[in-house]
Protein backbone atom coordinates (compact mmCIF):
# COMPACT_ATOMS: atom_id res chain seq x y z
CA UNK A 1 0.00 0.00 0.00
CA UNK A 2 2.80 2.23 0.08
CA UNK A 3 1.42 4.21 -3.28
CA UNK A 4 -1.74 4.47 -1.13
CA UNK A 5 -2.70 8.69 -1.18
CA UNK A 6 -3.85 8.32 2.42
CA UNK A 7 -7.42 8.52 3.80
CA UNK A 8 -6.38 9.14 7.66
CA UNK A 9 -4.65 12.73 6.79
CA UNK A 10 -4.93 15.40 9.22
CA UNK A 11 -7.32 12.72 11.27
CA UNK A 12 -7.21 11.56 14.44
CA UNK A 13 -8.10 7.93 13.32
CA UNK A 14 -4.54 7.04 12.57
CA UNK A 15 -3.13 8.91 15.80
CA UNK A 16 -3.10 6.17 17.23
CA UNK A 17 -0.68 3.82 15.30
CA UNK A 18 2.18 4.65 17.11
CA UNK A 19 4.56 2.63 18.94
CA UNK A 20 4.11 4.51 22.20
CA UNK A 21 -0.12 4.50 21.97
CA UNK A 22 0.29 0.48 21.31
CA UNK A 23 2.53 -0.05 24.14
CA UNK A 24 0.05 1.69 26.49
CA UNK A 25 -3.05 -0.20 25.48
CA UNK A 26 -0.76 -4.12 26.04
CA UNK A 27 -2.34 -5.07 29.56
CA UNK A 28 -2.22 -7.78 31.92
CA UNK A 29 -5.21 -9.81 30.98
CA UNK A 30 -7.28 -10.82 27.85
CA UNK A 31 -10.99 -9.96 27.24
CA UNK A 32 -13.19 -9.45 24.74
CA UNK A 33 -13.23 -12.24 21.28
CA UNK A 34 -10.82 -13.31 19.15
CA UNK A 35 -7.65 -11.83 21.50
CA UNK A 36 -4.14 -12.70 20.68
CA UNK A 37 -2.18 -15.34 22.33
CA UNK A 38 -0.51 -13.87 25.35
CA UNK A 39 2.92 -12.34 24.89
CA UNK A 40 6.45 -13.85 26.93
CA UNK A 41 6.06 -11.62 29.67
CA UNK A 42 1.91 -12.34 29.70
CA UNK A 43 0.55 -8.73 28.52
CA UNK A 44 -2.00 -9.22 25.77
CA UNK A 45 -4.18 -7.52 23.55
CA UNK A 46 -7.58 -6.43 24.88
CA UNK A 47 -9.95 -4.38 22.86
CA UNK A 48 -12.50 -6.31 21.75
CA UNK A 49 -11.02 -6.08 18.24
CA UNK A 50 -8.02 -7.71 17.38
CA UNK A 51 -4.92 -5.31 16.93
CA UNK A 52 -4.20 -6.21 13.53
CA UNK A 53 -7.58 -4.70 12.74
CA UNK A 54 -7.00 -2.01 14.73
CA UNK A 55 -3.85 -0.50 13.51
CA UNK A 56 -5.68 -1.54 10.62
CA UNK A 57 -3.04 -1.24 7.77
CA UNK A 58 -4.75 -1.49 4.99
CA UNK A 59 -7.05 1.79 6.15
CA UNK A 60 -10.41 -0.04 6.01
CA UNK A 61 -11.64 1.28 8.75
CA UNK A 62 -11.13 4.98 7.32
CA UNK A 63 -13.93 7.16 9.26
CA UNK A 64 -15.12 9.57 6.71
CA UNK A 65 -17.80 12.53 7.77
CA UNK A 66 -18.27 16.24 7.99
CA UNK A 67 -15.78 16.08 10.44
CA UNK A 68 -13.50 14.06 9.29
CA UNK A 69 -13.21 15.54 5.42
CA UNK A 70 -11.07 13.44 2.74
CA UNK A 71 -9.15 16.86 0.77
CA UNK A 72 -9.63 16.84 -2.75
CA UNK A 73 -6.17 15.03 -3.28
CA UNK A 74 -7.23 12.03 -1.55
CA UNK A 75 -7.55 9.05 -3.96
CA UNK A 76 -7.09 5.59 -3.24
CA UNK A 77 -4.13 4.30 -5.85
CA UNK A 78 -5.83 0.65 -6.04
CA UNK A 79 -8.92 1.48 -7.63
CA UNK A 80 -9.75 -0.86 -10.20
CA UNK A 81 -13.38 -1.69 -12.65
CA UNK A 82 -15.40 -4.32 -10.59
CA UNK A 83 -15.73 -7.29 -12.00
CA UNK A 84 -19.41 -7.98 -10.46
CA UNK A 85 -22.78 -7.07 -11.99
CA UNK A 86 -23.73 -3.32 -12.15
CA UNK A 87 -26.86 -1.06 -13.21
CA UNK A 88 -24.64 0.65 -15.64
CA UNK A 89 -22.42 0.18 -19.04
CA UNK A 90 -20.00 2.67 -17.48
CA UNK A 91 -16.84 1.28 -15.15
CA UNK A 92 -17.81 1.34 -11.49
CA UNK A 93 -14.65 1.26 -9.70
CA UNK A 94 -13.82 0.19 -5.92
CA UNK A 95 -10.26 -0.12 -3.87
CA UNK A 96 -8.99 -3.86 -5.28
CA UNK A 97 -9.87 -5.96 -2.10
CA UNK A 98 -13.16 -4.61 -1.92
CA UNK A 99 -14.11 -5.17 -5.37
CA UNK A 100 -13.18 -9.11 -5.33
CA UNK A 101 -15.22 -9.07 -1.69
CA UNK A 102 -18.05 -7.55 -3.51
CA UNK A 103 -18.10 -10.41 -6.19
CA UNK A 104 -17.73 -12.67 -3.70
CA UNK A 105 -20.62 -11.41 -1.69
CA UNK A 106 -23.02 -11.36 -5.26
CA UNK A 107 -21.90 -14.65 -6.19
CA UNK A 108 -23.11 -15.90 -2.77
CA UNK A 109 -26.32 -14.10 -2.92
CA UNK A 110 -26.81 -15.89 -6.70
CA UNK A 111 -26.59 -18.82 -4.99
CA UNK A 112 -29.57 -18.07 -2.83
CA UNK A 113 -31.66 -17.17 -6.16
CA UNK A 114 -31.27 -13.37 -5.69
CA UNK A 115 -29.44 -11.08 -7.83
CA UNK A 116 -27.83 -7.73 -7.05
CA UNK A 117 -26.41 -4.93 -8.55
CA UNK A 118 -23.42 -2.42 -7.61
CA UNK A 119 -24.99 1.03 -8.51
CA UNK A 120 -22.53 3.76 -6.98
CA UNK A 121 -18.64 3.05 -6.14
CA UNK A 122 -15.59 5.55 -6.33
CA UNK A 123 -16.82 9.12 -6.33
CA UNK A 124 -14.17 11.90 -6.50
CA UNK A 125 -13.89 14.95 -4.19
CA UNK A 126 -15.17 17.19 -7.47
CA UNK A 127 -17.79 14.61 -8.25
CA UNK A 128 -18.94 14.93 -4.86
CA UNK A 129 -19.00 18.46 -4.91
CA UNK A 130 -21.03 19.24 -7.98
CA UNK A 131 -23.82 16.98 -6.40
CA UNK A 132 -24.25 18.46 -3.46
CA UNK A 133 -24.14 21.56 -5.04
CA UNK A 134 -26.95 20.65 -7.47
CA UNK A 135 -28.43 18.58 -3.93
CA UNK A 136 -28.72 22.42 -2.58
CA UNK A 137 -29.93 24.23 -5.61
CA UNK A 138 -32.71 21.80 -5.76
CA UNK A 139 -33.90 22.07 -2.15
CA UNK A 140 -33.22 25.06 -0.98
CA UNK A 141 -31.17 23.63 2.03
CA UNK A 142 -28.85 20.55 2.86
CA UNK A 143 -31.54 17.90 3.62
CA UNK A 144 -28.12 15.24 5.32
CA UNK A 145 -29.35 13.14 1.30
CA UNK A 146 -26.27 14.29 -0.42
CA UNK A 147 -22.71 14.54 1.55
CA UNK A 148 -20.33 17.93 0.89
CA UNK A 149 -17.22 17.13 -0.71
CA UNK A 150 -14.88 15.35 1.22
CA UNK A 151 -17.05 14.05 3.27
CA UNK A 152 -18.39 11.26 1.15
CA UNK A 153 -17.81 7.54 2.23
CA UNK A 154 -18.11 7.25 -1.47
CA UNK A 155 -14.45 8.76 -1.94
CA UNK A 156 -12.91 6.12 -0.19
CA UNK A 157 -13.05 3.38 -2.31
CA UNK A 158 -14.82 1.54 -0.16
CA UNK A 159 -18.30 2.30 -0.32
CA UNK A 160 -20.82 0.98 -2.60
CA UNK A 161 -24.63 1.16 -3.11
CA UNK A 162 -26.18 -2.32 -3.99
CA UNK A 163 -29.71 -2.46 -5.29
CA UNK A 164 -31.80 -4.68 -6.46
CA UNK A 165 -33.51 -5.16 -10.13
CA UNK A 166 -36.82 -3.40 -9.09
CA UNK A 167 -34.48 -0.02 -8.47
CA UNK A 168 -32.84 0.47 -11.66
CA UNK A 169 -33.56 3.81 -12.54
CA UNK A 170 -35.93 4.65 -9.80
CA UNK A 171 -34.91 6.99 -6.65
CA UNK A 172 -33.88 4.53 -3.57
CA UNK A 173 -35.77 4.31 -0.54
CA UNK A 174 -35.75 2.71 2.99
CA UNK A 175 -38.24 0.14 1.77
CA UNK A 176 -35.34 -1.30 -0.17
CA UNK A 177 -35.09 -2.87 3.68
CA UNK A 178 -38.14 -4.61 3.16
CA UNK A 179 -37.23 -6.28 -0.06
CA UNK A 180 -35.84 -10.09 -0.77
CA UNK A 181 -32.16 -8.41 -1.32
CA UNK A 182 -32.20 -5.45 1.29
CA UNK A 183 -33.37 -8.50 3.92
CA UNK A 184 -30.50 -10.60 2.34
CA UNK A 185 -27.80 -7.80 2.64
CA UNK A 186 -28.47 -6.89 5.69
CA UNK A 187 -28.05 -10.38 7.15
CA UNK A 188 -24.84 -11.76 5.06
CA UNK A 189 -22.83 -8.95 4.53
CA UNK A 190 -20.71 -8.64 7.18
CA UNK A 191 -19.88 -12.31 6.10
CA UNK A 192 -17.82 -10.42 3.35
CA UNK A 193 -16.56 -7.65 5.19
CA UNK A 194 -19.78 -4.82 4.96
CA UNK A 195 -21.56 -3.19 7.21
CA UNK A 196 -24.80 -0.78 6.42
CA UNK A 197 -23.15 2.23 6.52
CA UNK A 198 -25.79 4.59 7.29
CA UNK A 199 -28.04 2.20 9.77
CA UNK A 200 -31.72 3.36 11.06
CA UNK A 201 -31.70 4.94 14.37
CA UNK A 202 -27.98 6.71 14.15
CA UNK A 203 -28.96 9.54 11.86
CA UNK A 204 -27.71 11.63 14.89
CA UNK A 205 -24.85 9.85 14.80
CA UNK A 206 -23.84 9.55 11.29
CA UNK A 207 -25.36 12.40 10.02
CA UNK A 208 -27.11 10.84 7.33
CA UNK A 209 -30.69 9.28 6.30
CA UNK A 210 -31.23 5.88 6.89
CA UNK A 211 -29.92 3.94 3.86
CA UNK A 212 -30.26 0.21 3.67
CA UNK A 213 -28.48 0.33 0.31
CA UNK A 214 -24.92 1.52 1.10
CA UNK A 215 -22.64 -1.09 1.88
CA UNK A 216 -18.96 -0.23 3.10
CA UNK A 217 -16.02 -2.69 3.47
CA UNK A 218 -14.33 -2.45 6.66
CA UNK A 219 -13.04 -5.80 6.74
CA UNK A 220 -14.92 -9.41 7.76
CA UNK A 221 -13.77 -8.96 11.99
CA UNK A 222 -15.18 -5.50 12.17
CA UNK A 223 -17.91 -5.81 10.14
CA UNK A 224 -18.80 -8.97 12.25
CA UNK A 225 -18.23 -6.59 15.73
CA UNK A 226 -20.20 -3.47 14.18
CA UNK A 227 -23.16 -5.87 12.60
CA UNK A 228 -23.51 -7.67 16.50
CA UNK A 229 -23.33 -4.78 18.97
CA UNK A 230 -25.40 -2.43 16.25
CA UNK A 231 -22.99 0.54 15.86
CA UNK A 232 -21.66 2.62 13.36
CA UNK A 233 -17.72 3.43 12.88
CA UNK A 234 -18.62 6.76 14.46
CA UNK A 235 -19.19 4.60 17.65
CA UNK A 236 -16.41 1.86 17.33
CA UNK A 237 -13.78 4.83 17.37
CA UNK A 238 -15.14 6.74 20.37
CA UNK A 239 -15.13 3.36 21.93
CA UNK A 240 -11.32 2.94 20.92
CA UNK A 241 -10.86 6.81 22.52
CA UNK A 242 -12.69 5.54 25.18
CA UNK A 243 -10.22 2.22 25.81
CA UNK A 244 -7.33 4.87 25.08
CA UNK A 245 -8.61 6.86 27.99
CA UNK A 246 -8.99 3.52 30.25
CA UNK A 247 -13.29 4.17 30.71
CA UNK A 248 -13.90 1.47 28.35
CA UNK A 249 -15.44 -2.09 29.29
CA UNK A 250 -16.86 -4.44 26.78
CA UNK A 251 -19.88 -5.78 27.81
CA UNK A 252 -21.50 -6.70 24.55
CA UNK A 253 -24.70 -5.79 22.54
CA UNK A 254 -26.97 -4.05 25.52
CA UNK A 255 -23.86 -3.23 28.60
CA UNK A 256 -21.63 -0.27 28.99
CA UNK A 257 -19.07 0.45 25.87
CA UNK A 258 -21.30 0.02 23.16
CA UNK A 259 -23.52 2.80 22.83
CA UNK A 260 -27.05 2.44 22.38
CA UNK A 261 -29.74 4.39 20.62
CA UNK A 262 -33.39 4.46 20.30
CA UNK A 263 -35.24 3.73 17.01
CA UNK A 264 -35.54 6.30 14.45
CA UNK A 265 -39.08 5.59 12.64
CA UNK A 266 -37.96 6.15 8.67
CA UNK A 267 -41.35 7.13 6.97
CA UNK A 268 -41.19 5.16 3.22
CA UNK A 269 -40.70 7.19 0.47
CA UNK A 270 -37.81 8.63 -2.51
CA UNK A 271 -34.61 8.99 -1.02
CA UNK A 272 -31.88 11.05 -3.32
CA UNK A 273 -28.50 8.47 -3.75
CA UNK A 274 -25.62 10.36 -2.87
CA UNK A 275 -24.22 9.85 0.20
Amino acid sequence: MDAMVSLFRGQRVIAFVTATMLAAVIIAASIGMGSPTASADDASWTFPLSEETMTDPDEFLTLVNTDRLLTSDDKPADLVNIAARKTTSDAVQLRAPVSEALSALFDAAKSDGLTLYAHSGYRSYQTQKVMFANRLARVGYDDKLVQQAGASDHQTGMGVDVINKALIGQRFGASFADTKEGRWLAEHCAEYGFVIRYPLGKEDITGISYEPWHLRYVGVEAAWYLTDNEITLEELWEQWDAYQAGTFEFGGNDEQGVIQDGAVVVEDGALDVGS
